[in-house]
Formats: C-alpha cells, sequence, structure tokens
C-alpha cells in the first residue's frame, strides 16, 4: 500500500483586537497555504456563520476538491479510452443540513459537469465514464454522502 502525505497551513487571521472573547467579537478569516506553492487563499467561514462572503469557505473547497477530483479523473480516463475532451466545466453544488441531534453534515453534491468532446468520439462511452471516474475518485471515496452526476455531453461544433 501506498501512502501519499498532504502537508498545508491554514493560519486563522480574523483576530480584531480582543481574541475570542465572544463569539462576535472575531472574524472567522483565515489563510490557506503550503510550502512551494505560489499563491495563498483567503478563506472565511460561511456568511450564515459570520464569514465574508466574499471569500471562499471550508464548505465550497469540499464541493471543489469533489468536482476537480472527479475531472482529473474523468479526462483520464478518456483519454485512456480515445475520447478527445476539447472543453470540460462544472457547475457543482453541495447540500449541507443542521438541526436536530447533528451539528451539520453534507447529504449530497451533485456534478453538472458540461463537456465537450470531438466528432467521432463514443458518445455513450464519454457519459459511462463519468461512473468510472466517480469510483475511481480519492475525494469521493473519503466522503460518506451520495455524490450524483448529471453530464451533459455534446460533440464540437464544426
Amino acid at each position: 500500500m501506498k501512502t501519499h502525505h498532504y502537508k498545508i497551513s491554514v493560519n486563522w487571521t480574523g483576530n480584531i483586537g480582543t481574541g475570542t472573547s465572544g463569539y462576535t467579537a472575531y472574524n472567522r478569516n483565515h489563510l490557506l497555504s503550503a510550502e512551494n506553492k505560489t499563491e495563498n487563499i483567503k478563506l472565511s467561514s460561511d456568511p450564515a456563520f459570520r464569514g465574508d462572503a466574499k471569500l471562499f469557505n471550508p464548505e465550497e473547497l469540499l464541493v471543489a476538491s469533489i468536482s476537480s477530483c472527479h475531472m482529473l479523473w474523468y479526462l483520464h480516463l478518456c483519454a485512456d479510452a480515445g475520447i478527445l475532451v476539447v472543453d470540460y466545466k462544472d457547475s457543482p453544488e453541495g447540500f449541507m443540513e443542521e438541526g436536530g441531534t447533528s451539528p451539520g453534515r453534507f447529504v449530497k453534491a451533485i456534478l453538472h459537469p458540461s463537456v465537450i468532446i470531438k466528432q467521432g468520439g463514443d458518445l455513450q462511452k464519454a457519459i459511462e465514464l463519468h461512473h468510472q471516474a466517480n469510483a475511481k475518485c480519492f475525494i469521493s471515496n473519503s466522503c460518506n454522502f451520495p455524490i450524483e452526476h448529471q453530464p451533459e455531453i455534446i460533440f464540437e461544433a464544426q
């Protein structure tokens, strides 16, 4: 078995003078960074939890991770199958519920990949490869909620 190790740094930047002296006494901003990365990512919490709506939040990053991992596996599988993808976009959605006895959890994610393939490619196979990509995706295999796929695949215009 091969183990991969990922190390990042998360630094809270939201102390506005009194630390966590009260729930409303600090902001939720923080910075994601990693050694040898060219850019840092400014984050906050969801605005529902007193976060900055202009910054990405952890929930959005989870949905983005699912989408990104799926796309990378899908492109790999298409390349192996001889399906030439010329464009790929996704508008993923994540659904989180809170309340009841649970503090909150994701209950599902839906990916909406819009894929353009070269004329002559196997359209049915291109659709089927989304199921294989989901099965191989490291991130989706780590989630305890369903991940649905609603792909749209069309041929490139001549």
